[in-house]
């Protein structure tokens, strides 16, 4: 028997069910790149496009219903090689009152500025030498998946680091916080101040707390 050849219906609606499956797979996120392996060219994904099974989030990036995602899931799924910092970080850790309005995420310092263009979430990267970067890094669950975060102890030390790009109330509540913290490691908070050079700053602001 000769093969049975799909109807152009039938090719559309399987590539429709292959790009969902690509998509779950990927955090809800997908590259123009991973888009090819399916078989796809340019036309073919702007006809999806245009037809609104998926939408382009930003120049080379794909989604399905981008805007019902919680904004957790669209941060790890476009920068799952950042680490949460500052005010994200410490909103993380009950440091912080009120959620930040932009998410603080440090990367490499080579990392494109490109990727930053975002209409929704709004992001602020914090570029970083490489070495830096994966100092003091812990994970926590985020959203339905889980990103890297620093550790409380490299955190303090960074916002005094930082202090003049936080908001005064917003530093003092994060310190208060740190103090009242049980599970905090003061041992582990003097090493990263010697390495984020910011030992006379800890001694001065908490360490008469400790």
């Amino acid at each position: 028997m000769g093969e049975i050849r799909m109807t152009r219906q039938e090719k559309r609606e399987k590539q429709e069910e292959e790009i969902r499956k690509l998509i779950e797979e990927n955090g809800g996120i997908v590259k123009t790149s991973q888009l090819y392996t399916l078989g796809m060219d340019y036309r073919r994904i702007q006809s999806f496009v245009d037809c609104g099974l998926i939408e382009r989030i930003k120049n080379g990036y794909y989604s399905m219903n981008y805007h019902k995602k919680r904004e957790e899931d669209i941060i790890a799924a476009l920068f799952s090689d950042g680490v949460l910092s500052m005010e994200s970080a410490l909103y993380c850790y009950r440091y912080k009152k009120l959620r930040p309005f932009k998410w603080t995420i440090a990367v490499d310092k080579n990392t494109s500025k490109s990727r930053f263009k975002l209409e929704y979430p709004l992001v602020q990267p914090y570029y970083t030498e490489p070495e830096v970067l994966r100092m003091g890094v812990d994970e926590i669950p985020f959203g339905s998946v889980k990103m890297s975060i620093y550790k409380k102890e490299r955190l303090i030390c960074d916002i005094l680091k930082y202090e003049d790009r936080m908001e005064r109330a917003d530093l003092q509540y994060a310190l208060r916080s740190f103090l009242m913290d049980k599970d905090k490691d003061v041992s582990r908070l003097l090493f990263y101040a010697k390495e984020r050079k910011v030992l006379a700053k800890v001694r001065n602001q908490i360490g008469v707390w400790l």
